[in-house]
């Protein structure tokens, strides 16, 4: 397991909760973006008519804690589209992620099986799925494995079926601010996997993948430092570097500058929305 995975697991852990909600204090609105960026209730009806009277099924990568599924169910128009139940199998290499993702599942979405794995690992089924996503889940990927992963992620689109990938660009805050993190405080470690690496590895894979870009502002007030603090920690899975200490030591320090003024944090999202079919 590489070195980044194993800090991201041990981040998706119940001693790693408090870190966790401070997170979502402002990453929830990730999927809330995602989930008005696209006819995500035409998406579904079109794989209904394809799937005919069985139950669509889905397949979600790095499955985090749920909140795209919850996000979708709020903000997608999922009740109107008049869809079976959709099954889900929950795909992570952490336990607790996949736990807290089950029985965070709304409807129409229903748990259905559950693989403790990393998608560079796994082992798709030779039906596939009709909607494969990874929505800002696949940035702990080694370089050297992303080949091998989206491989994988191709051969679960079942033929006809969609895949999906939200991911940050080299730009975007994700994928910028854990680079400039690394030379900082760890510049012997690997940076995140970027949005424009997995366009190019799904097209080594044959498919030609279509780009929605998403720039919006991930934002705090004032006053919730501890929040933001706790959010870019886990931003990089490392909790070793205050916010102060942060806001101290170049080159995040000009970074983080950039992002705040008497309003409070605004932290600039660039957001590809990836889509392909199988």
């Amino acid at each position: 397991m590489s070195e980044i995975l194993t800090r991201s697991n041990a981040h998706w852990s119940e001693a790693g909760r408090k870190g966790m909600d401070a997170f979502y204090r402002l990453a929830t609105d990730d999927y809330r973006h995602l989930a008005t960026a696209s006819d995500w209730r035409g998406l579904f009806q079109e794989a209904q008519i394809r799937a005919g009277d069985r139950a669509l099924r889905l397949l979600d990568v790095a499955c985090g804690s749920g909140k795209f599924p919850n996000a979708l169910a709020r903000h997608g128009g999922l009740a109107e589209a008049g869809i079976l139940p959709v099954e889900v199998a929950l795909l992570d290499p952490s336990a607790f992620s996949i736990a807290e993702a089950w029985a965070a599942l709304p409807a129409p979405f229903v748990p259905a099986a559950k693989y403790e794995t990393t998608l560079q690992d796994f082992e798709p089924s030779p039906e596939g799925y009709d909607i494969v996503w990874a929505t800002h889940a696949l940035y702990a990927i080694p370089q050297a494995e992303l080949a091998a992963a989206m491989a994988r992620f191709v051969q679960s689109i079942a033929p006809g079926g969609l895949g999906v990938v939200a991911h940050s660009t080299a730009a975007g805050h994700y994928v910028d601010f854990h680079r400039r993190w690394l030379a900082a405080f760890d510049p012997e470690s690997a940076p995140y996997i970027p949005a424009e690496a997995i366009v190019v590895a799904l097209r080594d894979a044959g498919l030609s993948p279509e780009v929605q870009t998403l720039r919006y502002e991930s934002v705090a007030g004032p006053g919730d430092t501890d929040a933001v603090e706790g959010y870019l920690q886990r931003c990089v899975f490392d909790d070793r570097a205050s916010l102060d200490e942060m806001a101290a030591t170049e080159p995040l320090a000009s970074y983080l500058s950039a992002c705040k003024d008497a309003d409070g944090w605004r932290f600039p999202q660039d957001v590809w929305l990836i889509t392909v079919t199988g």
